[in-house]
């Protein structure tokens, strides 16, 4: 690991901090404040730990909060259930394991590849679905992501002003190339997470949040900050992060919410939920090469034309090579990496879905799209799109949203954001806390939160 003291004290004194946090505040916020503080504030450092996964910020807010809920709160941690929901993700966990039998790798490989995943993708689904499978839990989850990105703004504009710095002054290292970060003749922020992509990204999902909450008038202030100042505060840094893709998907976003909105009716949110799996069929399958795209950015914008296109056509590469192995793929070690006449690796995959499909195959591939995008579809159908810009079902359905988006991010990026699988976790936990009660059955208190006005009949939504 590189960086110097001061890194692994913050890593390694992450658990205890965490501990803290549920002996002094209710479960739910500790873990909010758990996740959102070590994802946003603890080194970008990988430890490694021999015969399992590594330990790094995501492993210490999983760890952390497992091991906290078993200290304090035994009560939320055994009445969970799985339920038919969870298969995809479970898939997904496992999913390295039979591409590592398949390719010959031998069940060691297999089981410490399924560890590392379950331990970036399996934990916060289940920590999740444990913890923000109801209403009151989404909506606080929402309203963490929109003070987390508030909170994110002020680190944000300083290395937008003076470039990025502050992992390096405060860890002692660059946690990515640092010519990256030069964009548009300015700087675009890294600030303590893996590029200046994901705070980009992480900036639209907090815009996107806020501003939804707010138009639902569910959420009036943000400490004394009013909610619109908010959106338009978080909104401006999100622009200042210079990242064309963050800005299409939040635009995009609003939009579905908005028309949503409008028209009351679900297709806008399943049209979003198809994006990934069409472009993947069409990329995969049938051999789209992507040129219209490109041409039809090159009209606005030379640069990220350029950059598409360099994105396409490695991924052509990577997708001729994961086609020779297409059900369990090529399992992990870079295998699934094209190469040239002489045995060297060419190309870089960028998009976790042609990762996912290279080391998986369709396999892992059709796991983790269904893992991330059911949820969403599942709060549609629970909950009609007509009551989604209500109150008390604003948070859940800008979170369905946010996952959707997160998915077509996945389509040109790699980077995975713990707080998002939270969101769906607690989304495909959710269908089964609203179950319609018996006839002549009063609602579960847990479905029906007190302090929104249209909660009240949510538990009975006509359909």
């Amino acid at each position: 690991m590189n960086g110097n003291l001061f890194a692994y004290i913050a890593l390694f004194g992450w658990i205890p901090v965490i501990i803290g946090l549920f002996a002094f505040l209710p479960p739910r916020r500790a873990v909010i404040f758990g996740f959102l503080i070590a994802w946003l504030f603890l080194p970008m450092a990988d430890i490694r730990v021999h015969g399992f996964t590594d330990y790094n910020k995501m492993s210490a807010a999983c760890v952390g909060v497992l091991l906290s809920a078993m200290l304090f709160d035994n009560e939320h941690l055994l009445a969970f259930r799985p339920k038919w929901v969870d298969v995809p993700m479970l898939l997904w966990c496992i999913s390295p394991f039979f591409s590592s039998i398949y390719n010959g790798l031998g069940w060691y490989d297999g089981i410490v590849s399924s560890a590392y995943q379950t331990t970036d993708w399996g934990l916060p689904y289940l920590i999740g679905r444990i913890y923000f499978s109801d209403l009151v839990g989404l909506r606080e989850l929402a309203v963490g992501i929109v003070i987390g990105g508030l909170v994110y703004v002020p680190f944000c504009l300083f290395e937008i002003r003076f470039s990025p710095q502050l992992h390096r002054i405060i860890y002692g290292f660059y946690q990515y190339e640092f010519v990256q970060t030069i964009r548009e003749g300015g700087w675009r922020p890294m600030v303590f997470m893996q590029h200046g992509l994901a705070v980009a990204m992480w900036m639209a999902a907090a815009t996107l949040v806020a501003f939804w909450l707010w138009l639902s008038g569910l959420v009036k202030h943000i400490w004394f900050f009013p909610m619109g100042v908010v959106v338009i505060v978080i909104g401006i840094t999100c622009v200042l992060c210079r990242s064309g893709n963050a800005l299409v998907l939040l635009a995009l976003g609003i939009g579905v919410l908005t028309a949503t909105r409008i028209t009351r009716w679900p297709v806008w949110v399943i049209l979003l939920a198809m994006i990934p799996p069409v472009y993947v069929y069409g990329r995969a399958i049938v051999g789209w090469n992507g040129d219209e795209m490109v041409n039809e950015v090159a009209q606005f914008n030379a640069e990220r034309a350029s950059s598409l296109k360099f994105r396409l056509y490695n991924e052509n590469l990577f997708i001729a090579r994961a086609s020779q192995s297409r059900i369990f793929g090529w399992g992990g070690w870079n295998r699934f990496k094209a190469e040239n006449l002489e045995g060297r690796e060419i190309g870089v995959p960028d998009g976790m879905w042609i990762i996912a499909y290279g080391e998986n195959g369709m396999f892992g591939l059709i796991a983790v799209m269904v893992a991330i995008e059911l949820p969403m579809l599942l709060l549609l159908w629970r909950i009609p799109a007509r009551y989604w810009s209500t109150p008390a079902v604003a948070p859940a359905a800008a979170l369905a949203v946010l996952l959707g988006l997160h998915m077509c991010d996945n389509l040109m990026n790699a980077m995975l954001n713990p707080i998002f699988i939270l969101a769906a976790g607690g989304l495909g936990g959710m269908a089964f806390s609203l179950r319609s009660p018996q006839p002549g059955a009063a609602a579960a208190p847990a479905q029906v939160p007190a302090a929104y006005p249209a909660s009240a009949a949510v538990a009975r939504l006509p359909r």
